[in-house]
């Protein structure tokens, strides 16, 4: 994943906005939920509810407004 950067995370609520939010500008984010791989492999997580969002480079600085600007409406 050389050419991806992580531009979240945190709860998979906030997760799933921000996933919607990179979709409206033609972003599609990598998804890794820890939580739901564990429970889908019957292991339990060490950290609940963490999902990490990552993203294409070329994409990084748009994404990086997206989750600033939301971050700032949930402040």
């Amino acid at each position: 994943m050389k050419d991806f950067e992580k531009v979240f995370e945190g709860s998979s609520i906030a997760a799933k906005q921000i996933i919607a939010a990179l979709e409206e500008k033609g972003i599609e984010p990598i998804v890794k939920d820890e939580t739901e791989s564990g429970r889908l492999a019957g292991f339990a997580p060490k950290i609940i509810n963490n999902v990490q969002l990552f993203v294409h480079k070329d994409e990084l600085t748009l994404s990086k407004e997206v989750v600033a600007s939301l971050e700032n409406e949930n402040v």
